[in-house]
């Protein structure tokens, strides 16, 4: 009986005894297969997997997988449309941590063994969990991107929560530790450590701040743009990244008089004048404001204290006062309701230990009462 005649590809066995495939792609190309089989079966059971993506459209250029990484990557960030201070962010996590390692090798190269051993090899050298995950995140977007661009099958980041770090949660400044700082920094910058701790406003919200958007009147000021500082040293100035940024914050009594102060000897005349200036009048860095930051720190005894953990100290102080959920998010310039409820939460632990003191008073109380014969509780027989 005849063999039947094959309708794709074509098989043929090689000296060795091995056997080779071919058939032409959807580009009209002739693809061999990457490696010669054992068996005719073999060779005839990989034809019709490559029919079957063709017939079923899946089939993709086995050689579009073979663009480096790098170059591939650079081309992904621009392509965006994000941000400059994301994009400057991304160029920085994959110049310094990605293209390392992945730079030259082809985007289908990449398995999820080489993601394993680069994400282990970046922690065991003492890159901080948050810049890995941030570095993962990115590989696996790129990755992802790549396989809607049909040049890798599968995305190799396989490593489930790698793009998340655990963030430990970070210390709160006490209002005594607050004025303390205020005290021991640069006078020009007091009100400005002040605002920080108890309006909850951001170090690039404070630094964009013009004189216009103060009302101490009203006791109000308004948040419209924030200046953001790139690895190249560049300045931008731009709006909030979310329309939940721009707001009105009410600024507490307790420091209209120190900014009414601060306005009459350190901000920029007229309506558009800067708030906050440096002794050169030039918008305060956070690089040259830090060290200044870290010299206060010390002078106070205050430890493991940040700039930012200022901000904390105004959430939890206005989550304290029992404000909503959606007040809260609205004086943040928060967008979703996840940092409100956590600032709500370590409210409400505070209020379960208060209420337990109120319950042991209660109870230490009880001990004293007489009882309808006149024992005090506990002496009777």
């Amino acid at each position: 009986m005849a063999s039947k005649k094959r309708t794709f590809g074509r098989v043929r066995k090689l000296p060795s005894g091995r056997y080779q495939a071919r058939y032409l792609g959807a580009d009209g190309i002739d693809r061999p297969a990457p490696e010669t089989f054992r068996t005719k079966r073999d060779a005839d059971d990989w034809l019709a997997e490559r029919q079957a993506e063709l017939r079923s459209g899946d089939w993709s250029d086995p050689d579009a997988g073979q663009v480096e990484f790098g170059s591939y990557a650079a081309t992904w960030i621009a392509e965006r449309g994000i941000g400059a201070s994301t994009a400057d962010l991304y160029r920085s996590l994959l110049r310094n941590h990605l293209v390392p390692t992945f730079g030259s090798v082809a985007v289908a190269d990449i398995t999820s063994a080489r993601v394993r051993a680069w994400r282990v090899a970046r922690l065991e050298n003492g890159t901080g969990p948050s810049t890995v995950a941030k570095s993962y995140a990115l590989l696996r977007a790129v990755l992802m991107t790549a396989v809607d661009d049909r040049l890798i099958r599968r995305n190799p980041c396989r490593v489930k929560g790698a793009s998340t770090a655990p963030t430990p949660e970070r210390p709160t400044a006490t209002v005594q530790e607050v004025y303390a700082l205020a005290g021991a920094i640069q006078p020009r910058y007091r009100a400005l450590v002040l605002l920080a701790a108890f309006s909850g406003l951001r170090w690039g919200e404070l630094v964009g701040l013009r004189r216009r958007d103060l009302d101490l009147a009203a006791g109000t000021l308004r948040v419209r743009r924030n200046i953001a500082e790139l690895h190249s040293g560049e300045r931008l100035v731009k709006e909030p990244k979310s329309a939940a940024g721009k707001r009105t914050v009410a600024v507490p009594a307790v420091i209209h008089d120190e900014l009414a102060t601060h306005l009459a000897v350190y901000s920029e005349h007229g309506a558009d004048g800067r708030v906050f200036v440096g002794a050169k009048g030039a918008t305060p860095r956070r690089n040259h404001f830090n060290r200044l930051w870290r010299r206060a720190c010390g002078q106070t005894g205050i430890k493991g204290l940040h700039f930012h953990d200022l901000r904390h100290t105004g959430n939890t102080l206005a989550a304290a006062t029992g404000a909503s959920t959606r007040e809260l998010m609205t004086r943040m310039g928060h967008s979703t309701a996840r940092a409100a409820l956590i600032y709500q939460h370590a409210t409400a632990e505070r209020e379960r230990l208060i209420g337990n003191a109120v319950s042991a008073a209660v109870e230490q109380a009880r001990k004293q009462d007489p009882d309808p014969n006149g024992h005090a509780a506990g002496t009777r027989d």
